[in-house]
């Protein structure tokens, strides 16, 4: 690794603005296949009681960090 910090050119820095601007996606639909596979699964044990868990931690969340 070089020493000398880069600076990147006006290219390279608007390629970065899109990026930043661009919202969070999937990158492709899931496949009817995929689908039906997913909700063929049955949950593995304990699924469901870690997910209430969860949603009580955060609805009960404290500390730095909380928005008032």
């Amino acid at each position: 690794m070089s020493e000398q910090p880069t600076r990147p050119d006006k290219e390279t820095r608007a390629t970065e603005r899109e990026e930043a601007q661009r919202a969070a996606s999937a990158d492709r639909e899931p496949t009817p296949e995929e689908e039906s596979q997913a909700d063929s699964r049955p949950l593995g044990d304990g699924v469901s009681e870690h997910e209430k868990e969860m949603a009580e931690r955060g609805a009960n969340q404290q500390g730095e960090g909380r928005l008032p």
